[in-house]
């Protein structure tokens, strides 16, 4: 009787954890490829959190990258005026907007803002973010603490480097690449 219960409790932790284990493994569809991000809850709970719930919700799908400067990240997740398939679409608005969740206390935490880094975009205001993040694609060390790090693509970045960049200075994007979707895998 002992075993048996031994191997119904070792069956479902090893269930729970293989399914906690892709959880934290999200999928972004760009029209240039499929993009693995993996979260670090461990880091930022609350950044990943809040990201699983508007991904998985389909809050992403069809939001714009709106602020994209070469070398440096590509911005999006204005989930309000960012989204090209909703009627309050409005790309001189885009980057403005978050969700109708409340903004998240900064959990600044010791992930380095290298290539591949996906980071909570915020205010000034430290205990801004909301649904906007951005991804680096150089290493930018400067941001380091300053931002909420909560992830790193792990495959596909080449399609990263893909999405059209804005203007130099400003990061503005005519005509902009947008998400296709965002899942837990």
């Amino acid at each position: 009787m002992k075993k048996i219960i031994y191997l119904f409790i070792l069956f479902f932790s090893l269930i729970n954890n293989s399914t906690f284990a892709k959880t934290d493994i999200m999928i972004l569809k760009l029209s240039y490829g499929d993009v693995e991000i993996e979260l670090y809850p461990e880091k930022a709970p609350n950044h990943v959190k809040r990201f699983k719930e508007l991904s998985d919700s389909g809050k992403y799908d069809g939001v714009v990258f709106h602020r994209v400067i070469d070398g440096f990240m590509a911005q999006t997740g204005d989930v309000k005026f960012g989204n090209s398939s909703n009627p309050s679409f409005n790309l001189s608005l885009a980057g403005t907007g978050g969700s109708e969740l409340p903004n998240l206390k900064a959990e600044f935490n010791d992930i380095a803002h290298m290539r591949g880094t996906l980071s909570a975009a915020r205010s000034a205001d430290p205990d801004s973010a909301n649904s906007q993040f951005f991804i680096c694609f150089e290493s930018a060390p400067h941001l380091d603490r300053q931002y909420s790090a909560f992830g790193k693509v792990i495959k596909g970045m080449e399609f990263i480097d893909k999405i059209k960049k804005g203007d130099p200075n400003s990061g503005a994007v005519s005509n902009p690449d947008k998400i296709i979707s965002i899942r837990s895998k």
